[in-house]
C-alpha cells in the first residue's frame, strides 16, 4: 500500500514493539486509529520473534490508517526482543515526538494530541497519559490493583506505565537503547521531574492475571530497577518517588485486609527469592 504520509513529515510517531500479540494488537491499533486528531501521525509495528499472526493482523489494518491519513507500517523482524525492537523502531520513525506503546494497552482517544501538545517544546521533555488499570479477572489480581494504584510510585509523578513519549530533545539524551530489562524506567530517569509531564487523557494498561504472574513479573520490576540503579547511578538523581512511610502502609492494611495481604505477600515472596527475569513478557 502507498504510504500516505511519503511526502508529508508526520507530527508524531507511535513506536510499538510487538511479540507473539496476536490476540492483542488488533485491539491496540484500533483504540490508536480512533484517536481524536487530524493531524498526520505514523505508527511504526516492530514484530519481534514473532510465531503467531501477529504480522498478519497488523498489516491487515494499513489501509484503515491510509484512509485517515495516517500511515502504519509493519517491521518483521526474525530476532525477538524488546530492546532490538525498539531500536528498529526508532531507526524507521520519521517524527521528532516518539511515543512508546506496549501492545497490552488501550489508548483513550485524546492521548495522542495531547502528548503532541505536552511534547512541543525545544526543551526536552518526557511525557505519559493518565493511566488506568481495569478491573481484572482473578481475585489476586484485583485484590493487588486494590493496593497497587494507591502507591507513592503510581499516586505521584508520571509512572509512564505501558506508554511514554519524548521529544527531539528528550530523545537525544541516549543513542541506542542499552539492553536492560526495565527500558521504561531507563528512559523516565533520564528526565528530572520538573521535565516530566502527565496529560490528562487516560489510558488503559492491565495488570497480569493470577498470583504466579504477580510474583513473576513484580520479580522482573525490581530486578530492572536495581539494573538500572547499578549501570546508571547518574540517573538516581531523578528518582523521585516518595517514600511508602508505614503510617501509610497500616492505613491502607486496616482499611483493605485482603487486598494489602496480598500486595505484601508478592513483594515478600520476590524479595525472599530474587530469581532470575526470564524475558521482558508481562506474563498475560
Amino acid at each position: 500500500m502507498n504510504d500516505p504520509l511519503a511526502d508529508r513529515v508526520p507530527l508524531l510517531s507511535v513506536i510499538l514493539p510487538a511479540s507473539n500479540e496476536e490476540a492483542l494488537i488488533g485491539a491496540c491499533l484500533g483504540a490508536v486509529l480512533a484517536t481524536d486528531w487530524s493531524a498526520p501521525f505514523e505508527v511504526v509495528v516492530v514484530a519481534n520473534g514473532c510465531r503467531d499472526r501477529t504480522v498478519s493482523v497488523a498489516r491487515a489494518m494499513a489501509s484503515d490508517f491510509a484512509a485517515r491519513g495516517c500511515a502504519l507500517r509493519v517491521l518483521d523482524l526474525a530476532a525477538g526482543g524488546k530492546l532490538g525492537a525498539l531500536n528498529a523502531g526508532d531507526a524507521a520513525a520519521r517524527a521528532d515526538v516518539r511515543v512508546y506503546l506496549d501492545a497490552d494497552v488501550i489508548l483513550g482517544r485524546r492521548v495522542l494530541p495531547e502528548l503532541h501538545a505536552a511534547l512541543d517544546a525545544a526543551a526536552p521533555r518526557y511525557a505519559s497519559g493518565t493511566v488506568r488499570i481495569p478491573r481484572p479477572e482473578t481475585l489476586a489480581s484485583r485484590a493487588y490493583a486494590r493496593i497497587y494504584t494507591q502507591v507513592p510510585f503510581m499516586t505521584h509523578g508520571v509512572p509512564g506505565c505501558g506508554l511514554f513519549a519524548t521529544n527531539a530533545a528528550g530523545r537525544a539524551r541516549w543513542g541506542d537503547w542499552p539492553d536492560i530489562i526495565s527500558d521504561d524506567t531507563f528512559v523516565r530517569l533520564n528526565f528530572a521531574p520538573g521535565e516530566r509531564h502527565e496529560v490528562a487523557a487516560a489510558y488503559d494498561w492491565p495488570l497480569v492475571e493470577g498470583w504466579s504472574n504477580l510474583v513473576r513479573v513484580r520479580r522482573r520490576q525490581d530486578i530492572g530497577v536495581r539494573e538500572v540503579a547499578k549501570l546508571y547511578p547518574e540517573l538516581m538523581r531523578n528518582d523521585d518517588k516518595p517514600a511508602f512511610p508505614i503510617r501509610r502502609k497500616i492505613a491502607l492494611a486496616l482499611r483493605d485486609p485482603l487486598g494489602f495481604a496480598v500486595y505484601a505477600g508478592v513483594a515478600l515472596l520476590v524479595r525472599l527469592t530474587p530469581g532470575q527475569a526470564a524475558d521482558w513478557s508481562r506474563g498475560r
